[in-house]
């Protein structure tokens, strides 16, 4: 292009040429539009490789943005449509290669690219863009040890994000039936593309939220190995943010053992595969059974080692226990001399009674003894004339009867009278025995006129 550029003094002995021609004026619009068609023709499918600048996200869903190299600068544009299937987030200072066609734009006399698509200027820039987002989520702490959570021990449900159709499922529910079947809910995603992120946060999240029996008590996010772009999704802010907020223990199982994401250190556990989250996600249910038996085989010998040994210490107790004569030997002793003391005991005091009482008999004088003597024989016999008066036969005397039944019962009631039917009267000389006739009958029987002879 250099050499059809006519030389400097050539151009302007043209311009001179032409000054007063009769060529026809061009409005500016006819110009711009003139310009718009030769750029369009001459560059309608490019890629340009730069570093975004000025990124802003216009509310109809458009993008603008400016690429730049050390040099120069481009502005750019980018259309909702097209814009919905970026596979990550632009931002300021991320290396691109845009593809699209140059154009201009009259309202400002200036060139821009309408890029079609866009995607980061590889490995190195993804993983610096990487790097820039882990630190600034690593200073808000979402990914401190203090944060983690520990698993559940046997959890009832887990809920699994993923694809519904890979490999990745099928190889995480094979792997719990085979160690300890396990009630399993998939909440689908895509887990790669336009929109990934998207819905394995919104997964998450509502794994989260969910109350209720089909709550999970462990979340597992999953998806198969792949190149960084392919996982990217999983490096982008709002997953990490899910997962970090859940209020679920959540185990990161992305991608294989090589490949780290930001999810992995926002969950609770990592793991290299997604068999190995199904691992980690439960115990296996033979080691259990084996370990209850293990346990209660040694809950039973421990109580019969406990029976034993009590027994052990009851026969060397008892071996060691004083016999019974040992124990009661010292207490006979003891009641035997208890005995004597107490026969030697009555023995003095009655000795000491007999002394008192001869000691008071001798001060008595015999006058005192003979009045008091005649006081008690004249006392006693009044008390025995009364007694005679009280005597219960000395009202027989006199004409009264005592009435008895017959076991000896003295009867003082007309009814105990009846009801003895026969009685025994006592007079003062003699008993004559009775018999109590019933109410209405005639005291004594009638005899019987004798009968004439038949002889």
């Amino acid at each position: 292009m250099e050499e059809d550029t006519p030389p400097l003094d050539e151009m302007r002995l043209l311009a001179e040429e032409r000054q007063g021609d009769n060529s026809g004026v061009l409005s500016v619009s006819e110009i711009s539009s003139a310009l718009k068609r030769h750029v369009e023709q001459g560059f309608g499918h490019v890629r340009i490789r730069g570093e975004i600048s000025g990124f802003k996200r216009a509310t109809s869903g458009h993008l603008y943005l400016s690429l730049k190299d050390e040099n120069a600068k481009i502005d750019g544009v980018m259309w909702k449509g097209n814009a919905a299937r970026i596979p990550f987030v632009p931002q300021d200072g991320v290396e691109i290669i845009a593809t699209g066609k140059l154009t201009t734009y009259p309202g400002r006399s200036s060139y821009q690219i309408v890029i079609d698509s866009m995607e980061i200027a590889g490995e190195g820039a993804l993983l610096a863009l990487l790097e820039k987002l882990k630190v600034k989520l690593q200073a808000e702490g979402l990914f401190d040890a203090a944060r983690k959570r520990q698993l559940p021990f046997l959890p009832r449900t887990i809920g699994v994000v993923t694809s519904p159709t890979g490999a990745v499922i099928r190889d995480i529910l094979h792997r719990l039936a085979d160690r300890c079947p396990t009630r399993v809910i998939v909440w689908p995603v895509l887990v790669q593309g336009h929109g990934s992120a998207e819905q394995v946060a919104a997964a998450v999240s509502g794994f989260s939220a969910m109350q209720g029996a089909d709550r999970p008590d462990l979340i597992i996010v999953a998806r198969g190995g792949g190149s960084i772009e392919d996982l990217w999704g999983f490096n982008e802010e709002i997953v990490v943010r899910a997962v970090a907020t859940s209020t679920i223990p959540v185990i990161s199982a992305v991608g294989h053992e090589t490949d780290t994401t930001l999810c992995d250190f926002a969950a609770d556990v990592r793991a290299p595969t997604p068999t190995a989250a199904a691992e980690l996600a439960v115990p296996v249910r033979a080691e259990l059974l084996a370990g209850l038996q293990s346990a209660q085989a040694r809950a039973l010998r421990a109580v019969r080692r406990y029976a034993e040994r009590a027994d052990e210490r009851l026969i060397a107790t008892a071996r060691r226990l004083p016999s019974l004569d040992t124990l009661l030997g010292p207490q006979r002793q003891k009641v035997d001399d208890f005995s004597d003391r107490l026969r030697r005991g009555l023995s003095h005091r009655l000795s000491d009674a007999r002394g008192d009482l001869a000691r008071v008999s001798g001060a008595l004088r015999p006058v005192m003894l003979t009045q008091r003597l005649a006081n008690a024989e004249q006392r006693l016999a009044q008390i025995w004339r009364l007694a005679e008066s009280l005597h219960p036969e000395k009202p027989l005397q006199r004409g009264y009867v005592l009435v008895k039944d017959r076991q000896g019962g003295v009867v003082s009631s007309v009814t105990n009278a009846n009801r003895a039917k026969m009685l025994t009267l006592t007079f003062a000389d003699g008993e004559v025995p009775v018999r109590v006739e019933q109410e209405g009958r005639p005291a004594y029987d009638r005899p019987k006129p004798d009968q004439p002879s038949l002889l």
